[in-house]
């Protein structure tokens, strides 16, 4: 069975509520409808078309959610009422409350818009510090490689680079469930060269094995040497990883997304994402491109994204 048949499969035994706050879209409706009728989870629409957060009964207590989050933002009731109708915030705001196990946005919305959305009413997971996404690239032989960080971060520093690769490590085992080979990729490997960007790569995958040393790691790799056993071997000897990485730590936002396209567009690839990691709860983006399968493919990782 293939990876992506095995995934619509896994989030049919959970069939988790997810919150599609795009109702208005075309794609969406049919994405709902096939999540529906596959079983593999509950949609639940929200905007023109499903749902009017201002006549549902659960209005008044999405406001007060987004008050209690964020006083700092919220004028007054009124305001917070104001704040309810959006759609997307009010669809982040029943995961938040745990009416929904996850939330998919994104077809219409900018990732901007949704990591807005996701900050205010679910907020990160105890302990981390940086919200990022992932790519799951799925390559024409079977194989499932983590692109991360491709959508959110655009200039991360040793830090987020090491707590990004923690949450795609995590994810990954709920998601795939193989086990983390993380590669923190440079134009360099092992100090074959030397610069501020390699400095800050080599700092990340320190920072990496001190938190999760059990995850084999290494970096700073060229992508050949994180690939290719025999490349590895002559680049990079006694790497734990030894050409073997499944997740892959691109060191800026430019460098992760024009990977995953290049993958995508050029080597054939299916890119599903970007998922957000490091949320208290899930919720993830759409490409704005994405396709009807494309989101009920995100809907089943989000909701396995629950553990």
């Amino acid at each position: 069975m293939s990876f992506r048949q095995a995934l619509l499969e896994r989030a049919a035994r959970r069939r988790a509520r997810i919150a599609l706050p795009e109702a208005d879209d075309p794609r969406v409706r049919e994405a709902a409808d096939r999540l529906r009728a596959n079983g593999i989870a509950e949609p639940i629409l929200i905007g023109p078309g499903g749902i009017d957060p201002v006549r549902d009964a659960r209005h008044a207590r999405v406001a007060e959610h987004l008050r209690l989050r964020r006083p700092d933002k919220v004028h007054d009731a009124v305001h917070a009422l104001d704040l309810a109708a959006d759609p997307l915030r009010f669809a982040a705001a029943l995961v938040g409350l745990g009416e929904a196990e996850g939330c998919v946005a994104g077809a219409v919305h900018t990732t901007a818009d949704v990591v807005r959305a996701a900050l205010w009413a679910i907020g990160p997971a105890p302990g981390v510090r940086t919200v990022s996404s992932a790519f799951y690239m799925v390559l024409a032989d079977g194989r499932v490689f983590t692109f991360t960080d491709c959508a959110v971060v655009p200039d991360p520093g040793p830090e987020e680079l090491a707590d990004s690769a923690l949450a795609a490590a995590r994810d990954r085992r709920l998601l795939v469930g193989d086990d983390p080979r993380v590669a923190f990729l440079s134009y360099s490997t092992r100090g074959s060269a030397e610069g501020p960007s390699i400095l800050r790569v080599r700092q990340a995958a320190e920072r990496f094995r001190a938190i999760a040393p059990e995850i084999p790691a290494d970096g700073e790799l060229q992508v050949d040497a994180a690939l290719v056993a025999e490349v590895a071997a002559r680049k990079a000897p006694g790497s734990p990883l030894k050409g073997g990485a499944n997740i892959l730590v691109f060191p800026d936002l430019d460098s992760g997304n024009i990977g995953y396209k290049l993958v995508e567009r050029m080597g054939g690839a299916v890119a599903l994402g970007p998922l957000l990691q490091g949320l208290a709860r899930p919720m993830s983006d759409l490409s704005r491109g994405a396709s009807p399968e494309d989101i009920v493919e995100v809907a089943a990782m989000v909701a396995l994204q629950g553990g």
